[in-house]
């Protein structure tokens, strides 16, 4: 089971490396690494299996996040109709992306920043993603709203990009032109 313990720090020379492609089919260790990611993001939604074990609450996971370079995120979100979101994914990639925009008006976090970075995190409103599942099957998804966020903000770490690299520099808060804002 992972815990916060298991989870790196930013500074850490990993999260600012490319990840590895999987070769599929995933091996057994690829499997039981993306099913772990899949049941931290799970059970740090639990509030009583959170606090038990000290979880920080977090709705997305990548491999490099862990230590291992491999290219598989975990995703368990809803989006705003309630509709759950929850995959592991190997190899996820963005096949389309809207050109309309979209931001978390409350400005993104991550489990491997342990401070804030306020500011608003320019992302593409609508994505296609490709992925296998824990078996090779290959998945295709199409996303918008807060589910498409945090699947770019997961897939950046695969290509060792952190959620604030985006963010303005000379003005955090600077009005992302035609973008949707999202309430999370």
């Amino acid at each position: 089971m992972i815990t916060m313990n298991d989870i790196i720090r930013d500074g850490h020379p990993t999260l600012r490396s490319v990840a590895k492609e999987v070769i599929l089919p995933p091996t057994e260790e690829d499997k039981q690494i993306l099913l772990s990611l899949l049941d931290y993001v799970k059970n740090s939604q639990n509030p009583e299996f959170s606090l038990e074990y000290g979880l920080r609450p977090g709705i997305g996971l990548a491999a490099p996040q862990i230590n291992v370079l491999k290219r598989m995120i975990a995703v368990h979100v809803k989006d705003e109709k309630d509709q759950l979101y929850s995959y592991a994914l190997i190899n996820p990639k963005i096949i389309s992306h809207s050109v309309e925009k979209s931001y978390l008006t409350s400005g993104e976090g991550c489990l491997s920043v342990d401070q804030p970075f306020p500011g608003y995190v320019p992302r593409y409103a609508r994505i296609s993603v490709k992925g296998y599942d824990v078996d090779g099957n290959e998945i295709k998804l199409r996303l918008k709203g807060l589910p498409a966020i945090v699947f770019q903000h997961e897939i950046d770490h695969l290509n060792g990009v952190m959620f604030y690299d985006h963010i303005d520099k000379a003005d955090n808060f600077k009005i992302i032109e035609n973008a949707i804002p999202i309430e999370k």
